[in-house]
């Protein structure tokens, strides 16, 4: 059974409303993600402010538009989850989440299994 919180940012992600996407993450973010290399965003992949990140998210949900996130597993540990989903052109992704004290997401590893 997932918990709230996944489930609730998997329904932010599936209604591409950015907003209620934004409302998962802390204003302090530490974000890494090979997505953001392909994207052009940066070369490193990594995002540290919420305002780069909710940028980044609207060039991806614009990119992507039928994004759709299909969760199978969800890993909890001690203030950290993980994600294990099927998401950007149907590729296998797991996230690693680090959540702060308000339950906020503040560190994100995403890792993808690209097709070839």
């Amino acid at each position: 059974m997932n918990t709230d919180f996944a489930k609730e940012w998997l329904e932010a992600w599936n209604s591409h409303d950015l907003d209620k996407i934004m409302e998962h993450y802390s204003e302090n973010i530490d974000f890494v993600s090979p997505i953001i290399q392909q994207m052009g965003i940066n070369a490193e992949g990594k995002i540290s402010n919420k305002s780069d990140l909710k940028d980044y998210f609207s060039k991806a949900l614009q990119k992507y538009p039928d994004l759709h996130f299909e969760l199978y597993h969800e890993l909890k540990g001690a203030n950290s989850t993980v994600l294990f989903y099927r998401s950007v052109n149907n590729s296998f992704s797991a996230e690693y989440m680090e959540l702060n004290n308000e339950g906020k997401v503040s560190k994100v590893r995403a890792h993808y299994k690209f097709e070839k």
